[in-house]
């Protein structure tokens, strides 16, 4: 059984700890509470290094922004130095830990809707601006994370091989036929990337309405769980957020009839974007609705690779799960392909 108490004495904590519980329910990391005695109260996390390879590079990551972001007066996450090394983390060698300053009186919400919609949009976008400037290297915590030139790769490897034999369904066959024709045109990113014509930036990488901290009178705090931030295009912070939010249903749901592009939810995140992601290029303005778009497509692409190889990525509930999420997020691409010329007027 873990000794989180010893754990968490390995760091420069203020007080005693009085207790340790759960906290949250994330599906990456374990996340406990410390309550102490003194000022503060702690996070502990156990950082998961079977997806996070390389740990060094994701403290150096989140420690060269934070403190870039506190230089600048804002709010932020705050890790403690381990006593031993003065690294923001600590490990016996198989797991990895770290401990961040609880803030209190924060909380979060689930609530996708417009109002909540423009809040995330003003958040990201003025995050990535604080970090538009900033001087220091960082790394790729998981390397093409959102590179649409490999998930492509990837499926056409996939289907060469057809491992377990399921590129002779009909449907399948269908669904091909349907993503194949818009390939090049959604790998435009990585070829305007190779041209100068786009830069990379430092984005968040997993914009989701629960990852703001909120104040008890509803203004944001600051943006959390920072284990994704790394350099990549905008349009991974602005299509990511829209692909799940703007889904009229959730993206397993096997009602395709269903599955529509949410335009209020566009038209509020897009607001609150543009006004906080001051530093954005005519050519990253330009694209975002492409964004919008790119990240069904993309999602549709890694599902469907994922069935044709025999369902060893995603888990499933059962054996149809990952073609189901494929026609929804297909349905998505399409509905979000539709509404473009509309999101232009709205971009402009």
């Amino acid at each position: 059984m873990t000794d989180h108490k010893r754990i968490v004495q390995e760091f420069a904590i203020k007080g005693n700890i009085l207790e340790i519980k759960p906290l949250g329910n994330g599906l990456i990391n374990d996340t406990f509470l410390v309550r102490t005695d003194g000022a503060d109260d702690y996070v502990l996390q156990r950082i998961n290094n079977a997806i996070f390879k390389d740990v060094e590079l994701l403290q150096h990551n989140i420690d060269c922004a934070t403190a870039h972001i506190r230089r600048k007066g804002a709010k932020t996450l705050e890790f403690l130095p381990c006593k031993a090394t003065g690294k923001t983390y600590w490990t016996d060698g198989e797991t990895y830990w770290r401990v961040s300053v609880f803030i209190r009186g924060a909380h979060t919400y689930e609530t996708v809707n417009p109002e909540y919609s423009y809040y995330a949009g003003k958040a990201f976008g003025a995050f990535e601006a604080m970090l538009a400037d900033i001087p220091d290297k960082l790394g790729e915590t998981i390397p093409d994370f959102h590179n649409m030139e490999l998930r492509a790769r990837q499926l056409h490897e996939a289907v060469s091989a057809d491992p377990v034999g399921r590129m002779a369904e009909p449907e399948v066959q269908a669904i091909l036929e349907d993503l194949l024709p818009y390939e090049e045109e959604m790998c435009k990113a990585e070829r305007m990337y190779r041209e100068g014509k786009l830069p990379k930036r430092i984005c968040h990488c997993d914009t989701k309405v629960n990852n703001m901290l909120f104040d008890d009178k509803g203004d944001i705090l600051c943006v959390i769980d920072l284990d994704t931030l790394m350099p990549s295009f905008v349009f991974s912070d602005f299509g990511d957020f829209l692909r799940t939010a703007a889904n009229t249903v959730a993206e397993d749901d096997p009602a395709v009839d269903k599955v529509d592009f949410r335009m209020d939810i566009f038209e509020a995140f897009a607001k609150g974007y543009l006004e906080g992601a001051s530093f954005l290029t005519p050519v990253e303005k330009e694209n975002l609705p492409y964004a919008a778009c790119l990240f069904p497509y993309m999602q549709a692409v890694r599902f469907f690779t994922d069935f044709i190889n025999g369902d060893t990525y995603y888990k499933i509930k059962y054996p149809e799960h990952n073609l189901v999420r494929t026609r929804n997020q297909v349905a998505l691409f399409h509905a979000a392909l539709e509404k473009v010329p509309l999101m232009k007027e709205i971009i402009a």
